[in-house]
């Protein structure tokens, strides 16, 4: 039959990494997001007091 090689495809074939490549030119600290969503969570309540 002669040479019957199997090959098989490289494990990093065709992969990007594009955690690394992309920077986000918007960064936040978790305390800010933490900060933002009580903030809106507080807006909430109110509009829903007032309104209902």
């Amino acid at each position: 039959m002669g040479d019957a090689k199997i090959r098989m495809p490289s494990s990093q074939g065709g992969l990007v990494r594009y955690f690394d490549e992309y920077k986000s030119k918007i960064e936040l600290k978790p305390g800010t997001v933490i900060v933002l969503a009580v903030i809106v969570i507080l807006i909430e309540l109110l509009l829903h007091a007032q309104l209902g």
